[in-house]
């Protein structure tokens, strides 16, 4: 598929998504979100790929959404009309069927993609960007990545499920302070809160980005990341007792798989696993 807003590279079992629209700091728009979502499925898809990387080019990560397209919106209601509510639009189709309904959302499908997702913050990341970011699987960040909500100096709200992850990742004060106030944070504070759970310098960022990306992608078992992606993500609509049920019936599966095999045996022999991801 030729992209227009993103770039997309597999490289050593590791799919890089970039947005590419780095003279608008990668403003979101509803180009990009299609790609992203096609890139996403590509990688869902390619048995050569483990993990997915997504990051942005030049200064920025995501600088939320596109003004031209909020301007749009203001326009429509002062001519008297209004945007069409979230429910009215026309949504893609679920990423995964049978995945939680949750998860079936505009932007909430990033746990139903059966395959690690690492959000790589090389700089500016606000907004709508940031709740992309909140929905990946983990964060790194560049030393010279820069954090804000934004919504509330828009006279905006929480929007698209910021409200349910933040809270998960940094606690509720936390999450209030940032909502409410929409004022910019670094790199070091967003590591201090959890919003990030590592921050690398900038010169080097990229090369351990990817450096992490492969180990995953070369030493550990992709049926393993699987299954454990669905149970985390799942886990946070369960109780105790309901994730350990849950686990229990997932070990049966994990006991008969070739990657459970491939575990053991590379062990013994003492040497880099082979996993196939079955």
């Amino acid at each position: 598929m030729a992209y227009e807003d993103i770039l997309y590279a597999v490289d050593g079992g590791v799919a890089v998504i970039t947005l590419n629209r780095p003279e608008a700091l990668n403003a979101w728009r509803a180009q990009m979100e299609r790609e992203v979502r096609a890139a996403m499925r590509a990688a869902a898809d390619d048995d050569t790929v483990r993990v997915i990387v997504l990051t942005g080019a030049g200064r920025g990560f995501c600088a939320g959404a596109d003004m031209k397209g909020l301007q749009s919106t203001v326009s429509a209601a002062q001519d008297g009309g209004a945007a069409p509510a979230p429910a009215a639009r026309s949504a893609p189709a679920p990423f995964d069927p049978a995945s939680r309904d949750d998860f079936k959302r505009q932007y909430s499908y990033f746990p139903a993609v059966p395959k690690p997702i690492i959000a790589a913050i090389n700089g500016a990341c606000a907004g709508l960007g940031l709740v992309m970011a909140l929905y990946a699987d983990m964060r790194f960040a560049s030393d010279g990545a820069k954090f804000t909500t934004a919504f509330a100096r828009r006279g905006l709200i929480a929007e698209h499920g910021i409200s349910w992850l933040l809270p998960r990742l940094v606690g509720m004060a936390h999450a209030a302070d940032l909502l409410y106030s929409a004022r910019t944070i670094l790199a070091p504070e967003a590591l201090s809160m959890g919003l990030v759970s590592r921050v690398i310098p900038h010169q080097a960022f990229q090369d351990e980005v990817m450096a992490y990306a492969r180990m995953l992608a070369s030493d550990t078992s992709p049926r393993s990341m699987r299954e454990m992606k669905r149970e985390i993500w799942n886990a946070q609509f369960q109780d105790l007792g309901e994730a350990i049920d849950a686990a229990n019936a997932d070990m049966a599966g994990s006991f008969v798989s070739e990657d459970f095999k491939e575990g053991v045996a590379h062990f013994v022999e003492k040497r880099r696993a082979a996993f196939s991801g079955r």
